[in-house]
């Protein structure tokens, strides 16, 4: 009888040592699919990045062509003396 309890008692240990090795190989499977997408996603933040830079750039520049562009003289004693000579 005591045959019968150990060999019970054998194979639920053997039991419970199966589920925690399918355990860890599913949380090295997570791990292994976290690490690969944190490394799209750093690739995809330097492209971003990069973008943003460039963008930024182009704002600036086309802000100086603007103000180049719009930007007034400061003429008040010219009018002022186009609307004496009237």
């Amino acid at each position: 009888m005591l045959t019968y309890i150990l060999i019970t008692l054998c194979l639920s240990l053997a039991g419970v040592a199966g589920l925690q090795m399918m355990y860890l190989f599913y949380l090295d499977r997570l791990d292994r699919e976290r690490k690969k997408r944190l490394h799209e996603l750093e690739i995809r933040c330097k492209k971003m990045g990069k973008r943003l830079a460039d963008a930024e750039f182009r704002i600036a520049e086309q802000e100086q062509l603007i103000d180049a562009l719009y930007t007034e003289p400061d003429d008040g004693e010219v009018w002022a003396d186009v609307l004496d000579d009237r």
